[in-house]
């Protein structure tokens, strides 16, 4: 019986190493995936994913307008399973897309992101699928400044947290770091510790 899955994690925490894995245990088994990431993450440009660690694959990029649905139901192949990276910044209308592929076309979809904002809220594509998934699962990470579980995302400006801003702006190691809630919150520590001062 096909399922919705949402696996969430902190930043660094390896959501779109686990998509290529699974698509290449899929493949593997010659048993076809579908790809998809959101439009607008472009760090790797549109319409690919990949890892930190240098792994990177084409994907369909999804849009304000996508119907992810139709693209899923008008695939050439017989599809096996949908993976979605970046499902933190789809809409409302795409997570339901998505209840529709598992429902009616009997396809698995897993989907991949962050659950909470660098200001702590929900992203709209992770309140829809913490709402809507049948199984759900927390991706681990260690926080960048100690060896506690991280579960929130510190956006960094000019060497200095913030906690303000527009929800959605894009960028790597060089702006977020997955904390711990005490240096989410003890921004002193953490600035301390992003200059090689090693504070727990």
């Amino acid at each position: 019986m096909a399922q919705l899955f949402f696996r969430y994690g902190a930043m660094n925490s390896g959501k779109t190493i686990e998509i290529l894995k699974v698509a290449h245990n899929y493949e593997e088994q010659d048993k076809d995936v579908l790809i998809f990431t959101s439009g607008v993450d472009n760090r790797a440009g549109i319409g690919y994913v990949a890892s930190r660690i240098g792994m990177k694959r084409k994907a369909i990029p999804i849009f304000a307008q996508t119907d992810v649905f139709s693209c899923v139901k008008q695939s050439q192949t017989k599809v096996a399973c949908v993976l979605i990276d970046e499902a933190q910044f789809l809409n409302k209308h795409h997570i339901l897309q998505l209840t529709k592929i598992v429902d009616e076309l009997n396809i698995p979809v897993m989907a991949f992101g962050l659950k909470n904002d660098f200001r702590n809220e929900l992203f709209e594509g992770s309140k829809y699928l913490l709402l809507y998934a049948d199984k759900i699962e927390e991706m681990k990470t260690i926080c960048w400044f100690c060896g506690k579980k991280a579960t929130m995302n510190l956006r960094l400006q000019d060497g200095k947290p913030v906690y303000t801003g527009e929800q959605v702006q894009i960028g790597g190691n060089e702006m977020y770091f997955p904390t711990c809630r005490k240096h989410y919150f003890a921004p002193e520590l953490s600035v301390k510790s992003i200059k090689g001062e090693k504070n727990g």
